[in-house]
């Protein structure tokens, strides 16, 4: 039932004089608790906040001498008291809570500063079930709240990098917080309490295993205010969600100019994608360009593998993101810098490659520590009008798969090689997805048609301009093998692909036309693997 306001108008200017303090994040405390007990703020705090404000020297006052009552089981009640949230929620302009407050001997409470167990660390660390209960705050939450909502008359600040913010405040309003300043402060607020309990009922659904909660709640923190987004008339900035999965968000950027939208959107992309590659079984890279691979390919080095990379599609490798699965070394830095690049991720660099790419000042390296893990369990969020699609993270991988034969030609070795290759490839192109591959490289790539057909013929159009670039007599896609990301419905894709010198093919099956398609590639001599998993990718 709604609650009837009383439309009471909130005061510009609220003198701060007491203020509460309980943070689990001690980051500055001292010097901002000195400042307010300086400036005339009488300092109420609670637990191992006190006992760090009274070691620095700081009178303080505990709150069990606040409410009459002390703290109990393990601390987990000391806050949760009449005197705390009368203080915080009293409208001191209405006669009625302005009674009620004297009756009771409650004190208002002007400014709270409270940050909140850190759930999302110990989550993210692996704790047992039982820790990670033991970090969901109640008394922080509930004080948050209450002030924030009462922001007419009390300031909440749950950010330590707000204490400059306020002290500045207070010096230029002669010890009072402006409305405006405690709307901002609560809306921070809010935004604060309500990640914390999207973590929290997010974690709660993994423990469980609960595929589809009944509500499902995101949070994020802003990590990065951007220029623009996906154009320049659109905002846009880049939230953390605190996910320990190696990649941009995790990164150590060591140089470069600051990631635009599309270079975030293309970087993670990328990095996904080479993620699928065991470093300790080969060398990978990745070429990245509008979220779609331009090229991708196993070597010996890295090096090796970024120019059979590189040669898929030189022109549209301008301008791209560069992706590798081992730590970037001398040799490869030295080739990557020659084509003008965005940005170069990896798991690490060493000093000498670091060198190397700092001689292009705007050319962005990030270091991430890991590679992601392509099997691992994650949601995929997005956003549609008046809705949220969520589903679990694509983590089939092909080397656990079930590869049927299905044509009189079984593939060779080195062609069954290739063509797990490409699927590999095609599992991160946007569909309809066509990938040709030789010698473990991309030959050409088809990304994102309305027609199967089409992604083919395209595909196989890029080989012929990287023949042509490349001063070769015929396209590598003579003798490649061929990935597509879904069935083929009918055959005229897979003649499209055999007309393109493709001697394999690997797809996923389940048309009504399957027996039509093999048949086809009978007729042509052609080996079918069919994969029995599709890997749509819209």
């Amino acid at each position: 039932m709604a609650v009837a306001t009383k439309n009471i108008p909130a005061p510009d200017l609220v003198p701060i004089r007491r203020a509460l303090l309980s943070v689990s994040d001690k980051t500055g405390l001292v010097d901002f608790a000195r400042a307010l007990f300086h400036a005339g703020v009488e300092l109420v705090s609670t637990g191992g906040t006190a006992k760090a404000i009274a070691e620095a020297g700081i009178t303080v006052r505990d709150v069990s001498d606040l409410t009459g009552f002390p703290e109990i089981m393990d601390g987990r009640v000391k806050t949760l008291h009449p005197s705390v949230h009368g203080a915080l929620l009293g409208i001191r302009d209405d006669a009625e809570h302005r009674a009620a407050m004297e009756a009771h001997g409650i004190e208002p409470i002007d400014l709270v500063v409270v940050n909140l167990y850190p759930f999302e660390e110990v989550r993210r660390s692996g704790a047992s079930y039982a820790a990670t209960v033991e970090n969901i705050d109640i008394g922080g939450p509930a004080m948050v709240r209450a002030s924030a909502k009462n922001h007419a008359y009390v300031a909440v600040v749950t950010d330590p990098e707000d204490y400059a913010a306020v002290l500045n405040a207070l010096d230029l309003n002669a010890g009072s917080l402006s409305l405006d300043f405690r709307k901002k402060l609560a809306a921070k607020a809010f935004a604060r309490t309500a990640a914390y309990d999207a973590a929290i009922s997010g974690w709660f659904a993994e423990a469980l295993e609960i595929e589809h909660p009944a509500w499902r709640a995101f949070g994020g923190q802003l990590e990065t205010v951007m220029r623009y987004g996906e154009n320049p008339h659109q905002q846009a900035g880049f939230y953390v969600t605190g996910e320990k999965r190696p990649g941009v968000a995790t990164a150590r950027q060591l140089q470069g100019k600051q990631l635009s939208y599309n270079n975030i959107n293309d970087t993670d992309a990328a990095f996904e994608l080479v993620g699928e590659f065991d470093p300790a079984r080969t060398a990978a890279v990745a070429i990245i360009k509008h979220a779609n691979p331009c090229g991708v390919a196993e070597g010996a080095t890295l090096r090796d593998a970024y120019l059979k990379a590189l040669a898929c599609d030189p022109v549209s490798a301008f301008g791209g993101i560069v992706a590798l699965n081992r730590i970037l070394d001398a040799e490869a830095a030295e080739e990557i810098v020659k084509t003008f690049t965005e940005v170069i991720v990896a798991p690490d660099a060493t000093e000498e490659a670091a060198a190397i790419v700092a001689a292009k000042k705007n050319l962005r390296l990030l270091v991430t520590g890991g590679l992601p893990d392509p099997r691992a369990a994650g949601a995929m969020v997005k956003s549609v009008a008046g809705g949220l699609l969520v589903q679990g993270r694509d983590g089939a991988v092909v080397d656990d798969l079930d590869l049927k034969v299905v044509t009189k030609r079984a593939p060779s070795d080195a062609e069954l090689a290739d063509l797990k290759f490409a699927f590999r490839v095609a599992k991160h192109v946007k569909s309809n997805a066509i990938v040709y591959a030789r010698r473990l490289a991309t030959v050409g790539i088809g990304a994102g048609q309305m027609s199967r057909v089409d992604s083919s013929r395209i595909a196989a159009r890029k080989a012929e301009d990287a023949a042509d670039a490349a001063g070769l007599s015929e396209p590598l896609t003579r003798g490649s093998v061929v990935a597509s990301d879904a069935f083929f419905p009918f055959a005229d894709g897979l003649l499209a692909a055999v007309e393109a010198g493709a001697t394999a093919v690997i797809q996923p099956g389940g048309s009504v036309n399957d027996k039509d398609v093999i048949a086809a590639a009978d007729e042509h001599g052609i080996a079918m693997v069919l994969t029995g998993t599709r890997h749509f990718r819209h």
